[in-house]
């Protein structure tokens, strides 16, 4: 082979894996991003007393809204572990709306 045959041979052979890296690397399955937890929340049973609590997991800390179909309603600050425990509060079906998002507490039978 001549110089310039073997320059162009080489230079080819040189390119290819360069050319298709960035190919091979797109075929790698990437993996998805990690889940959030979802949000949940409970209303005990019935107390003595006639009350239950709520208490809830899996939220953003920092403050969430609570409101009740027996008309209680406030905020709540969640805790950096996304916990939350209200006490003593009208038995009623719950929700917690934090940011743009409504979590039903489950447990109510009213």
């Amino acid at each position: 082979m001549n110089r310039p045959t073997r320059l162009l041979t080489l230079g080819a052979l040189v390119a290819a894996p360069l050319v298709s890296a960035p190919t091979a690397l797109a075929a790698v399955p990437q993996s998805p991003p990690a889940a959030v937890p979802a949000a949940t929340c409970s209303v005990s049973g019935v107390l003595e007393n006639g009350k239950v609590h709520l208490s809830g997991g899996g939220f953003t800390p920092g403050p969430a809204y609570v409101f009740g179909s027996a008309g209680f309603g406030g905020t709540v600050e969640i805790a950096q572990n996304g916990g939350f425990q209200i006490m003593n509060v009208p038995p009623a079906q719950y929700t917690v709306r934090q940011g743009g998002e409504l979590t039903q507490c489950s447990g109510f039978s009213g």
